[in-house]
This record gives C-alpha cells, structure tokens and sequence, in this order.
C-alpha cells in the first residue's frame, strides 16, 4: 500500500472515531461531569459591584447558581435574559440565588453591563481569577448549581435557558430528597 492510501486511510479512520465522539456525547445541562460534582463547592466570596462582601459559605440553606461569564463573550450575553428571568421567578420562594463571578473582565464594564441588562443578584468582578481557578473554569459561560448543603450538584458548560436551569434544580430537589 502506497504512503498516500496509509495516510488517506488513517484520515479516514480519525474523522470516523471523531464523529462517533461527538455524536455520542451528551447535550444540555448534562453535557459536563466535573471532579467537582458531589464535591464541597470551592470558596467563592469578595466584594460585589455594588461594594457589598458576598460569600458562599453565607447561603447555606439555599441553592445558589454561581455562573462565571464575561462582558465579551456572546453565549454569556445570550444567557444573560435567561438569568434575569430565573432570578424574578424564584424571587418568590426566596431559596434559590444567582452570583455571577466575572472571568477575566474589567470592573466597570462589569457593572455598565449589569446596569443596562438587569439583574438583581451579586456580582463579583474584582479579584476574581482564584475562584475560577479552583472552579477549573476553563471558558465561559460556565455555571455551577450548588445545594443548601454546600455541595456542587452540576456543572453546565455552555449557554443556559431558563427551562433548563428550572429542570436541573428539579432534578437535583428530588434527588437531594432521596438520600437517607
């Protein structure tokens, strides 16, 4: 066999175990298992944009959605109304929380963005580096649901819908219902 049908061949191969790859993988907010799930949530905690301390370790008791996102990225700007319409849907019942954790961005664009697209929640924008860090976040957006009990129920990669968010908090009532 000639160098050229080898090298044609192995092509060939690779593209076929590519597709199978990424046609098996899973979509949604499913589509990412973390060392971090069913772990304790890594520390998250400074001071907000509106110059107030915010910290997880505080919230216990209540679910909080920590989502790392970035002024210039646009899946995180397209999730964004996703978020707003979350955060006023659970204002009702008073146990769910947002914290937005800026990833590598500017301070004041940061809070220009949350002052013309909404959004009642904290937002951390300084100093931010370590936490994501010890998140392992790698690119934004990325969200992680964190039970009332401090421990990191899912990881989302990617951009979120407000359904989604509501059916994986569901999952996760029921399931952290279910332990003895």
């Amino acid at each position: 066999m000639s160098p050229s049908k080898i090298a044609s061949l192995l092509i060939a191969i690779f593209t076929i175990f590519l597709v199978i790859i990424l046609a098996t993988r899973e979509s949604g907010v499913e589509r990412m298992r973390t060392h971090l799930v069913g772990e304790i949530a890594p520390p998250v905690s400074g001071m907000t944009i509106e110059d107030d301390f915010w910290s997880l370790d505080n919230q216990k008791g209540r679910w909080v959605l920590v989502n790392f996102f970035s002024t210039t990225c646009i899946p995180c700007l397209e999730e964004h109304p996703e978020l707003v319409s979350f955060s006023e849907s659970q204002s009702v019942n008073n146990d769910v929380r947002i914290v937005s954790v800026a990833f590598d961005d500017d301070a004041s664009s940061v809070a220009s963005f949350f002052d013309e697209n909404g959004g009642g929640w904290p937002v951390l924008a300084d100093d931010t580096s370590r936490i994501a860090v010890d998140w392992g976040v790698i690119a934004v957006p990325e969200s992680y649901l964190v039970s009332p009990a401090g421990f990191v129920s899912a990881k989302i990669v990617g951009g979120i819908k407000r359904a989604e968010i509501e059916n994986l908090l569901l999952r996760a009532k029921r399931k952290s219902d279910e332990k003895p």
